[in-house]
């Protein structure tokens, strides 16, 4: 992993001199506290201390705007490159790995693996390499005059008094640890949200010929919570910076006490059809807790990580489905389908242990309120529409079969799946194989870019939708369940390419403005940044929406056919406009495109 350094004091103006040799630390090594400036031939930039630098790995400097990667080798020696791969085009050489090679001191790039000389920037492993990297003058000066490092906040404190995780010296003392904490935490309360969420899903296989509920009365229960838990998805968003992380999430860890509790009170034969409907409809607030969990620790991290961070904390939220599905199957299989209250029983004690740890142990980290803003700003372009209608097409799918998988199952293949054990049996494999997926989605986004991915999954989605349709038709249960598997394979995927688009796509409408318009990179930068991030809500909000659609689409067919069938139709007609629409947009030739998407 790299960091960002940002220079913390403005460039040292001085006349211009000839550099000294990128290698000048190789003697004796400067003191701790001694600064590392970056030249750029006139002057001087200052961006972190000797000592801030690990030996063998490098860290990201920014200067005049450009990204520089700079190192510290084994000997005490400094060296600062060009951090773009000119293979790939991509920001990673401050990632590669450090090394020498017939003693000369070479890094090697993360991407494609080629070797490069340190002091001259020369790719040694390609005659024909698009150019050598550039380097930089670095030296060293002393004695510091940057401020002293900042303080951990106090172990009980609840707001922390300060937050800089792009400042690499604040990351590495105190920043990683707790970030790593709060991360963990979120996953855990996210899970817990999720599963509340999707519970009935779970909990309409225990509503049997007692309950007096026919399969369309089935899809509505199972539709109520998602059109709920979409709709709070904005709002929860904005409560992270209005109240603070660690508060909002022990305030949403506590509101699931009350659809778990509700349902364990009311869930028995003779309950009425109204009251199952209310109870469904308050299990939406779990589906809330993804966006503020995601606002949360998007803020924790420095923009470097925030990636990998919000994808192991939204593949570990969405474990939550098959996780609430796997213990309704162990209750199923031992305690049987007459006792459905033991599945919220199980789990009241586990949302009130959550919130207690979250209570204890989260932070709250100084914010500023420009999601609103940032809201009004996005919904005036194009690309937040079709982001939100791709989304729609992926996590719509993975969550709207997720809630209905059981119940399609139950009435497609009645005679061979004829108990709700047999049921919960499959119903679990979809979404747990869909979860899995989504961090393989973002990782090929990145290395073959968002919208190649995205467009592959659709078109495979269709392909797989129109097998499902063949073995609706022909009543074929084996191809049924394994083309529905790899739809829900597809769709993880497709979560995870889609969600990547987003910052790729803003961060290249920024470029283009610093290199058209002249604005200044830093502040499109960040204005890039708080864009994506309310799209990632607004996003997350839109495609919740599509797991009501799914659920509509098989009522109105099981009601009106029988069958799935015109349901399958109608998503294989999706699949297929989602699959121009992102060629349109972001593939086809255009000097409108936006390259890097």
């Amino acid at each position: 992993m790299t960091d960002i350094v940002h220079a913390p004091t403005a460039p040292i103006a001085e006349p211009a001199l000839p550099p000294p040799p990128p290698n000048e630390a190789a003697g004796t090594a400067p003191a701790p506290d001694a600064l590392v400036e970056i030249g750029d031939g006139d002057t001087w930039t200052t961006v972190c201390r000797y000592g801030d630098l690990t030996p063998g790995r490098g860290v990201t400097a920014l200067v005049g705007g450009e990204q520089v990667a700079l190192f510290r080798d084994a000997a005490g020696a400094l060296y600062a490159l060009d951090n773009r791969d000119p293979f790939s085009g991509a920001y990673v050489i401050s990632r590669g790995v450090t090394g020498s090679r017939a003693g000369t001191p070479v890094v090697t790039s993360p991407m494609y693996k080629q070797a490069f000389d340190l002091r001259t920037g020369d790719c040694l492993d390609d005659d024909n390499a698009p150019a050598a990297l550039r380097t930089w003058p670095v030296r060293t000066t002393g004695p510091a005059t940057l401020p002293p490092p900042p303080r951990p906040a106090p172990p009980r404190a609840r707001t922390l008094t300060e937050w800089r995780p792009e400042d690499p010296a604040f990351w590495e003392r105190v920043g990683a640890r707790i970030a790593r904490r709060n991360l963990w935490l979120s996953v855990l309360t996210e899970h817990i949200g999720f599963s509340i969420w999707s519970m009935w899903s779970v909990l309409v296989l225990f509503l049997g010929p007692e309950y007096g509920i026919d399969p369309a009365g089935k899809f509505t229960l199972a539709a109520v919570p998602t059109a709920v838990g979409a709709a709070l998805r904005l709002p929860y968003t904005a409560a992270v910076g209005r109240f603070g992380g660690r508060n909002w999430t022990v305030v949403s860890a506590l509101l699931l006490l009350l659809p778990t509790a509700f349902v364990a009170v009311v869930l028995e034969p003779g309950v009425s059809y109204s009251t199952l409907l209310v109870a469904a409809a308050v299990a939406g607030v779990g589906g809330g807790n993804f966006a503020s969990s995601m606002a949360n620790i998007n803020a924790f991290y420095p923009q470097r990580l925030k990636g990998r961070a919000l994808g192991i904390n939204a593949g570990g939220g969405n474990l939550g489905v098959p996780a609430v599905q796997l213990v309704g199957l162990l209750i199923l299989a031992t305690a049987g389908a007459a006792h459905p209250r033991l599945l919220p029983l199980i789990y009241l004690p586990l949302i009130a242990l959550t919130a207690v740890v979250a209570a204890l142990r989260m932070d709250n980290v100084p914010t500023t309120r420009e999601t609103g803003h940032a809201l009004r700003e996005i919904t005036r372009d194009r690309h937040t529409w079709v982001m939100s209608l791709l989304y729609l097409g992926t996590f719509g799918s993975f969550i709207g079969f997720g809630f209905a998988f059981g119940l399609v199952l139950q009435a497609q293949f009645h005679d061979q799946l004829d108990t709700p054990v047999k049921v919960a049996c499959l119903t679990v494999l979809g979404p747990l194989l869909g979860s899995l997926a989504r961090p393989f989605g973002g990782a090929w986004a990145d290395r073959h870019g968002g919208a190649r991915v995205t467009l592959a999954t659709f078109a495979a989605m269709t392909a797989g939708t129109a097998l499902i349709l063949t073995a609706s038709r022909l009543h074929l249960p084996a191809l049924f369940l394994g083309a529905f598997a790899a739809l829900f394979v597809l769709s993880g995927i497709g979560n995870g390419s889609t969600y990547r688009m987003i910052p790729a796509l803003h961060r290249a409408k920024a470029r283009d403005r610093a290199l058209t318009g002249g604005a200044d990179p830093a502040a499109t930068e960040a204005a890039a940044h708080r864009r994506a991030t309310a799209l990632i809500g607004l996003a997350g909000a839109i495609g919740a929406f599509g797991g009501v659609l799914v659920n509509v689409a098989f009522r109105q067919s099981f009601l009106t056919f029988h069958n799935g069938d015109a349901a399958y139709l109608a998503f294989l007609a999706f699949y297929v406009a989602c699959s121009a629409l992102t060629w349109i947009v972001y593939l086809r030739p255009s000097r409108h495109r936006l390259s890097g998407v």
